[in-house]
């Protein structure tokens, strides 16, 4: 999945049928490659 911040940030988050990103890996891709807040990220996504 792309996603693409407004401020022109953007991440790749693998997204496979039958698996779970792990909540480790998202936590790292949200405020690393992103960096953003967990909220912020759950709102946008919505």
């Amino acid at each position: 999945m792309f996603f693409e911040h407004p401020d022109g940030r953007t991440t790749i988050i693998p997204n496979h049928p039958n698996e779970d990103v792990d909540r480790g890996l998202l936590n790292k891709i949200v405020k690393h490659n992103l960096k953003m807040e967990r909220e912020e990220f759950i709102r946008l996504a919505k």
